[in-house]
């Protein structure tokens, strides 16, 4: 007697399938990501899917492997932008998730060639694109190292509330860390409010909660702002402190990704941006030369800048 597959199991190992696909024939460039160390696999890893789309690598492996789990139109349409599905491979996958597209017609915008030349024809201006979540898919060569050393970061961990809150080189970087992050966490939680049950902004949340005490504190306060651009004090380790202007540029809805640029705001900070940009040329396939976090220029300490609102970085 031949037994056959119900149909929902059938439709899960066809979307697993169609998924592994179209993951493997992009290339990390075409994303916005680096090439990286040499890949045992064609194309994208699953965790910079994951990445891309502001979900859990956990929860997309599942999704991979034809696991039984519940996938929202919302999570779908940011797996379509992060593979570049064309519309007619979009609305495979809504059809093989048995779920309704909320855009049909919509095209699928991801960190494409052309962004990704246009951030590093920003430089030496620091510019990097940001999701909702502060997951950073995308920067220039300037931006790379004005907080600490992105590329030598997994994919999971390019996200500047993690940062913010661990990292100690980030932290350094960063003037008056209690308000920075103070402010960076009621944005997040204003962003969090249409994503409270997607698994990447629980699974962020539960690694915070779980790494500092000081987000725990913050979080516990419940305060929520809106996402702006203010003036705002850098230090960094290699050119000293950095006096900028962030903007914000939506490549989309307002709760869908944005392009950040750091402009200077004065002649020095200009020139030392330049140095930055310049020292980004340099390459160090071997890792040597990279900041270990500790490190301090002369001259920056909080008395050299005057009082003014600081934001985010």
């Amino acid at each position: 007697m031949t037994t056959v597959a119900p149909e929902s199991d059938v439709r899960r190992h066809e979307l697993a399938e169609f998924l592994r696909s179209r993951r493997e024939r992009i290339t990390p460039e075409q994303v916005g990501l680096p090439p990286g160390r040499r890949r045992r696999t064609p194309g994208l890893r699953r965790e910079e899917v994951a990445q891309l789309s502001a979900v859990g690598v956990t929860w997309y492996t599942w999704l991979e492997q034809a696991r039984a789990i519940q996938v929202s139109p919302q999570v779908l349409d940011a797996v379509a932008r992060a593979l570049l599905l064309d519309p007619t491979e979009r609305a495979h996958l809504f059809s093989l998730a048995g779920s309704l597209d909320p855009a049909p017609n919509t095209p699928c915008p991801s960190v494409t060639p052309a962004l990704r030349a246009m951030l590093d024809q920003l430089g030496p201006i620091p510019a990097c694109v940001q999701n909702s979540r502060y997951d950073i898919l995308a920067y220039n060569a300037t931006y790379g190292r004005l907080l600490c050393d992105l590329d030598g970061l997994p994919p999971e961990d390019r996200n500047c509330m993690w940062l913010a809150f661990t990292h100690p080189q980030w932290r350094a970087a960063m003037v008056d860390v209690p308000d920075v992050n103070r402010v960076m966490a009621a944005k997040f939680r204003a962003s969090m409010a249409e994503h409270l049950t997607e698994p990447a902004w629980k699974t962020l949340l539960a690694r915070l909660d779980a790494a500092s005490a000081e987000f725990r504190e913050i979080w516990a306060r419940h305060e929520v702002v809106g996402l702006g651009g203010k003036s705002k004090y850098i230090r960094n380790p290699h050119v000293g402190l950095l006096h900028v202007e962030q903007s914000n540029l939506w490549l989309g809805p307002t709760a869908g990704p944005r392009l950040l640029t750091y402009v200077p705001l004065d002649e020095e900070t200009r020139s030392r941006l330049e140095r930055l940009s310049r020292m980004e040329h340099l390459d160090r396939p071997d890792g040597a030369d990279r900041p270990n976090g500790t490190d301090r220029p002369n001259g920056t300490d909080r008395a050299d800048r005057p009082d003014e609102d600081r934001d985010t970085v």
